[in-house]
């Protein structure tokens, strides 16, 4: 017969819920132990295993079991049937979208918040927690070159960082019943995200501005400065330019003084997407090509990209901190007590989240642990290996250049130097390649359009990776590509 729960009540550690403390650490260090195989095999291991849903709904879908299951059985099944059939984006050859490869002390920052179960949304519920959070949100103002004036917070991500730039700026009008006519200004190389949080905030798409961008993808001062005029003149209110420290497609960088000296001219709100790249400013080179940053009003990062952290940590920081609370801070009588004067921040009062975690704690252990420097080598290396995969594609018979590298991004494509194909035939062709090597678990590829070309593009943020992974991807690009291309030879030319 089951235990009765009034019985079960009476005894100490009576929940069902609890584990006894050798059984804990026995677990824990079972996971550890997973986690360290896992990572010390990724070389190894496939790139990327996907499955069907009809595949995982045969392998997981079921009725929650009444009854607990041994959890040893219950971890390897985690590990075998879910974690194994993702991609692993912490494989030196994942070069697709912007991955992420975390280091080992920012995963036990992660273990730890997760153990303790920080609530960080009030100083009086986590005081410890919320001045780490001020301490490493001052540490990225500083790298940024910001006043002393900014500050942020830490959010799930870029999406979230640039919902809550957009905010502030909407409510940092100097007329705010000009917001609902507000306009939002973006560049055709801007991120999706941008759009989204638009649309959440109710700008309409005729409230929306995709401004051109140059030769190498970077926002056209001259178009914005245009586009401003004539919305003026129509009476609308311009509401907030988006500029890129490091777009997803190419890894461009827009001309961020001249867009500031645009915006504070037109007294417009500048917010910068470096979500991608903005890490870069540890760097000389990187801080030299983000030159301009500093004069934003707000910038979005995502310590989970260039400062290798687990998802999820984004960041946003805003030139002036007190314009958050103008945006966010609301009251309540069950938040009395949590009102502890102008010296404390409560977290909560910056953004959307009243319940968050304690995502600043893994970026100062791996910073403290690891130390700046070895962060500010391993950006610099991706750089290089970047600049190195753009002499190799140019210097290559069957690779044609379609986007020279900025940051960690070469944007390219395999074509046969004789072929002329069309571009449908190209793009059928690269399309081939990429799910011939994908599939083979080698390497993660990853693709984009420029002006309407399909273009094979590299990705590389992972401190594992070496000269010998980007190489060995280039090379089998073009052996792939010759072979594929090889029933086509009765069409070339002569």
């Amino acid at each position: 017969m089951p235990e009765s729960l009034d019985r079960r009540m009476r005894r100490p550690s009576s929940s069902r819920l609890s584990l006894a403390p050798d059984e804990m650490r026995r677990l824990g260090y079972r996971v550890v132990d997973l986690l360290i195989e896992r990572i010390a095999g990724l070389e190894q291991s496939s790139v990327w295993t996907g499955a069907a849903r009809s595949e995982t709904e045969r392998l997981l879908r079921e009725p929650a079991p009444e009854e607990g299951r041994a959890a040893d059985e219950v971890l390897e099944r985690a590990v075998r049937d879910v974690l194994a059939v993702a991609g692993r984006i912490d494989h030196p050859r994942f070069f697709a979208f912007v991955p992420s490869c975390p280091t080992w002390p920012s995963i036990l920052g992660d273990f730890l918040a997760a153990g303790y179960n920080v609530f960080q949304g009030t100083w009086l519920e986590s005081a410890g927690p919320s001045q780490v959070e001020l301490v490493v949100t001052d540490w990225f103002r500083a790298w940024l070159g910001m006043p002393e004036s900014a500050g942020g917070l830490l959010t799930s991500g870029g999406s979230a960082a640039n919902l809550l730039a957009l905010v502030t700026a909407r409510e940092s009008l100097a007329e705010p019943d000009a917001a609902g006519a507000g306009v939002l200004y973006l560049s055709d190389q801007g991120h999706g995200s941008l759009v989204r949080a638009a649309r959440i905030m109710g700008i309409p798409p005729s409230r929306m501005r995709t401004v051109a961008t140059d030769g190498s993808y970077r926002l056209d001062v001259r178009a914005l400065a245009e586009t401003l005029a004539s919305d003026r003149s129509a009476g609308l209110t311009p509401l907030c330019v988006c500029a890129n420290a490091g777009s997803t497609n190419t890894g461009s960088i827009d001309p961020l003084p001249e867009i500031a000296d645009v915006c504070a001219r037109e007294r417009v709100w500048l917010h910068v997407d470096g979500a991608y790249g903005g890490f870069a400013a540890l760097t000389a080179e990187g801080w030299r090509l983000l030159h301009g940053i500093e004069r934003a009003d707000s910038v979005a990062l995502d310590p989970h990209k260039w400062l290798f952290q687990p998802y999820e940590a984004g960041c946003l920081i805003v030139r002036d901190a007190r314009a958050l609370g103008r945006a966010f801070r609301q009251g309540g009588d069950y938040l009395q007590d949590v009102q502890l004067g102008l010296e404390q921040v409560n977290f909560a009062d910056r953004g959307l989240q009243l319940t968050r975690s304690f995502r600043a704690l893994k970026v100062w252990i791996s910073i403290q642990v690891l130390g700046l420097r070895a962060f500010r080598e391993a950006v610099a290396e991706g750089m290089e290996l970047a600049r190195r995969a753009e002499a190799h594609i140019r210097n290559a018979t069957h690779l044609e250049l379609l986007a020279p590298a900025s940051l960690g991004v070469v944007c390219y494509r395999y074509r046969d130097p004789v072929m002329a194909l069309a571009e449908e035939e190209l793009e059928r062709l690269n399309e081939r390649i990429q799910d011939e090597i994908v599939s083979s678990g080698y390497a993660m590829l990853s693709s984009t359009r420029l002006r309407g070309r399909y273009a094979l593009r590299l990705c590389i943020l992972n401190y594992h990776s070496t000269w010998d992974d980007v190489r060995g991807v280039l090379e089998r690009v073009e052996e792939t590509g010759r072979r594929l291309d090889a029933p086509l030879l009765g069409q070339r030319p002569g």
